[in-house]
């Protein structure tokens, strides 16, 4: 067969990402991109440091992030994105600012960070008040909480998993589990999903219908805006920072009562009670969310 009158593959526009060197999602990124649009990913180098300030540091210098940048160049990217929250937002408001202007004189193209994505996302959405959750540690939250702060942004409610490695193991489950605590208190505006190394894509429409406000994610923001940067629009069905017909639905919703509270899942015995064979199914009872969506379970 005879294919040579196709011409060659379509012209592809480029967006460069830097990514921490245990990032372990890149077809989670994939997933809000248009056909048109590469994504031409490159990472930190190794350290052999936990999840930490510590990390989230090392991982946002700005020469590591320099290098990065010029090797990114030979492929010629619109736009440059750090993906990586903690390492955004350790260094504060300022520290954002200062990052992406060291990763915009070391290449030819505009860069930007998910921690600054995510204060444009909640601009955009006009969030004053927004829950959040995070598998890190509670400094780290800590530090994410302080950065919304200096933004003008009131964090109402919170949630971590105090995990150290293997993010990308956590599964959907206890992402719903997290929304569930950090809002049960109060009523945001938003929630965000913090680290882009946390599947999210699926969960975020199940969990924008059940709470009733937007759910925003550190991968699904990072895209977002990227993509915004060169005049393109991210890939995001029932998902309100993306999809206008999903923004006006939460907005309809929002006037209606609230709905009664979801009730906790009842635990479950290590053992089977007497006269039963085997141990009990963990998570037999209480909503499901199954972990085939994405991601595996990590217990923490």
């Amino acid at each position: 067969m005879d294919v040579s009158f196709l011409g060659g593959p379509q012209p592809q526009r480029g967006i460069g990402v830097v990514a921490p060197f245990d990032f372990a999602l890149d077809r989670e990124l994939w997933r809000w991109v248009p056909d048109d649009i590469s994504l031409h990913v490159t990472r930190t180098p190794f350290v052999p440091v936990e999840v930490s300030l510590d990390l989230a540091r090392m991982v946002s210098e700005h020469e590591t992030l320099r290098e990065a940048v010029r090797a990114l160049s030979a492929v010629s990217p619109e736009v440059i994105a750090y993906a990586c929250t903690s390492g955004s937002f350790v260094g504060g408001v300022a520290g954002e600012m200062s990052m992406t202007t060291a990763m915009t004189q070391a290449g030819e193209a505009p860069a930007m960070t998910t921690s600054g994505a995510l204060l444009e996302a909640l601009r955009e959405l006009d969030v004053r008040r927004l829950a959040v959750i995070t598998p890190y540690t509670r400094s780290v939250t800590d530090s994410l909480e302080e950065f919304v702060r200096a933004a003008g942004v009131e964090v109402s409610g919170r949630s971590y998993l105090g995990l150290t490695r293997e993010i990308w193991r956590v599964g959907y489950r206890d992402v719903v589990t997290m929304a569930r605590e950090a809002t049960a208190a109060d009523a945001p505006d938003a929630l965000f999903i913090s680290c882009t190394n946390l599947a999210t894509y699926d969960v975020i429409p199940q969990l924008e219908a059940e709470l009733r406000i937007p759910v925003l994610s550190a991968n699904q923001v990072t895209v977002w805006k990227a993509l915004r940067m060169i005049g393109k629009t991210a890939v995001g069905p029932y998902q309100a920072l993306l999809d206008p017909a999903a923004r006006a639905s939460l907005e309809a919703l929002s006037a209606l009562p609230p709905l009664p509270a979801a009730p906790a899942p009842e635990p479950y015995a290590a053992t089977a009670p007497a006269g039963e064979e085997g141990p009990l199914e963990a998570g037999s009872a209480g909503p499901v969310f199954p972990d085939d969506l994405g991601g595996g379970r990590q217990a923490g």
